[in-house]
């Protein structure tokens, strides 16, 4: 199995990413299963923190602060935006469902004590990427334009037959404008639940050179390289993309030898 590859587990955390186990300075990514009635406390010491309720139902408390009830999907499917809360540094947080759920960890180094926050639905940025049969999907739930020391998170639905993350793209050289620095997780889900998708990693001198077949929770982990997906035709592909690096910017550069698919 590829060293980049996650995969899910049953119980309560389905799967989880640590600087530490990824070998890397600063992308954490978990995901949790949480029945009616559970409860999930953290403290998120010197890391920010952005929980996206994925499904289902919560109430989450941060420090002081409250959001009850929050959360509206029964899949990442549906065409809405999620819930999401933003905890700081220094925070205890307790996550409780209401209703069955699942929840998104997404963490980073962070330096920066300032309020935690709901970051509700009707604020994010929807958008179309691509074109043909590089259609996609894309919400932006923590962009670079809202407030956070490090953490970046989006998530993209990737219908049938498409490819995402497409053309190859790669962020891993501190050269802004042109590139940015950035690690970054996938966190996959299918539809309908047994498929699967294809995830390649790889980078110009082949030092890296992964091609992964991903299953339904699956976590694909990318330290550096190019990383594009696709969607085999009858399933349809989502995954949460959770990245950070020393700058709180997204440039990319595409694999010179695909860009001529953006004059396509």
């Amino acid at each position: 199995m590829s060293p980049l590859l996650v995969k899910a587990r049953p119980g309560s955390t389905i799967v989880e990413v640590t600087p530490e186990s990824a070998g890397w300075t600063h992308v954490g990514f978990a995901a949790h299963r949480l029945p009616a009635g559970e409860s999930l406390q953290l403290d998120t010491g010197k890391r920010e923190l952005c929980i996206v309720v994925l499904t289902g139902t919560v109430t989450v408390q941060a420090g002081e602060q409250a959001w009850r009830e929050i959360g509206n999907r029964q899949s990442v499917f549906e065409d809405c935006s999620p819930y999401a809360v933003y905890a700081p540094i220094a925070t205890t947080v307790g996550i409780t469902a209401v209703s069955n759920a699942e929840v998104a960890l997404c963490s980073a180094p962070a330096t920066t004590h300032r309020p935690a926050r709901l970051i509700d639905p009707a604020t994010m940025t929807r958008s179309v990427r691509g074109k043909g049969a590089n259609t996609r999907y894309v919400c932006d739930i923590l962009p670079q334009t809202e407030e956070a020391d490090g953490l970046l998170v989006v998530e993209v639905v990737t219908p049938s037959g498409h490819s995402s993350s497409y053309p190859p793209h790669k962020h891993d050289d501190d050269n802004i404008p042109t590139e940015s620095s950035l690690e970054e997780t996938y966190y996959h889900r299918l539809n309908p639940e047994q498929g699967f998708a294809y995830q390649r990693v790889y980078t110009d001198d082949r030092s890296i050179d992964e091609a992964m077949a991903v299953e339904n929770h699956d976590v694909v982990m990318v330290p550096r390289g190019y990383h594009p997906v696709t969607v085999p035709y009858g399933y349809d592909g989502y995954y949460l993309n959770v990245m950070a690096g020393p700058k709180r910017v997204w440039h990319f550069k595409n694999d010179p030898a695909h860009d001529w698919l953006m004059t396509k």
